[in-house]
């Protein structure tokens, strides 16, 4: 069987990652047409439909969807084989702050496989007290949440948020369930830093007469998901720290209806240090596996 290019391949990856071709077209620094082109292409070669119309816009047809989910597996293979190669080359310590909520509740379940292929690094991982500091001296590399504007720095988004309501199943059933919006005034709201989220998802619902400052505000992430698993209440949330506890079913999803946060996750670094060889391949596995998990997560819910 013909194997096809590898430019049509990463145009469905993109696509499949985004749910967009304009999106697709701007990661991939080609026009729309172009995108749209190789996506054409690619069904063709194959012999069967990759794309269908949903009202005005277009979106990966079941068979579409499995067959980019295997595709991202077999790019994240390739990126890390490649990575593998240069990686007797590389060495040294380097230190990274990133937040904790993004530290422990994603990087620390995925970090060995940096260490399997780059064993001569030695990498050390820090918190800051705030999750848009990037000023400690130690580190030479920030995972950030911020609005991206760090000055006279390196700035890469590494992934936008979206906030959802998730409790654990034993809140839902004592709740007697959560079948509205305006249902999970009748839970603790539980807010991280302030009641920002809260008051913009109570907003977008249309919730008549909210209380989004009442509950509780925790200064991490982490005590956040722990009061939610516990049954505590209910949290504003997002999937991609939050991964682990629901499929492992702590917490359940009540509602579809998300808000994009207007923070996002950032990799930041000072400009003389954004082409150390450590940074460009921890910057590189980074992304890799940060696609791989958005491409199992729309996977698991197509």
């Amino acid at each position: 069987m013909r194997i096809p290019s590898t430019q049509a391949l990463r145009a469905l990856d993109s696509f499949a990652r985004h749910g967009s071709v304009w999106r697709a077209a701007d990661e991939l620094h080609l026009t729309r047409s172009a995108v749209s082109h190789q996506l054409r292409l690619l069904e063709r070669e194959l012999g069967f439909g990759l794309l269908e119309r949903i009202g005005k816009g277009v979106a990966l047809t079941a068979r579409g969807r499995r067959y980019a989910h295997e595709v991202r597996k077999a790019l994240v293979a390739l990126g890390d084989a490649g990575a593998g190669n240069d990686a007797g080359s590389i060495g040294g310590s380097f230190s990274i702050s990133c937040t904790p909520g993004f530290a422990s509740l994603w990087l620390c379940t995925h970090i060995a496989a940096f260490q399997e292929i780059y064993p001569d690094v030695s990498l050390r991982i820090l918190t800051p007290r705030r999750l848009e500091d990037v000023s400690n001296p130690d580190a030479d590399a920030f995972i950030a949440f911020g609005d991206g504007n760090w000055p006279n720095r390196s700035v890469e988004m590494l992934c936008e948020v979206e906030f959802t309501p998730l409790c654990s199943p034993s809140l839902l059933n004592k709740l007697g369930g959560l079948s509205k919006p305006s249902d999970v005034l009748r839970g603790n709201l539980l807010h991280l830093g302030d009641f920002d989220d809260w008051s913009r998802w109570l907003a977008l619902t249309r919730v008549v007469n909210p209380d989004p400052e009442g509950g509780i505000i925790f200064s991490d992430m982490n005590l956040v998901f722990s009061a939610a698993i516990a049954g505590q209440g209910i949290a504003m949330g997002d999937e991609l720290t939050g991964r682990r506890a629901l499929t492992d079913g702590r917490l359940v999803r009540p509602f579809d209806i998300a808000i994009r946060s207007p923070r996002s996750y950032y990799l930041v670094s000072e400009h003389s240090k954004s082409s150390h060889p450590i940074l460009s391949a921890f910057a590189n596995w980074l992304r890799l596996r940060l696609a791989d998990t958005e491409a199992m997560a729309r996977s698991a819910y197509a």
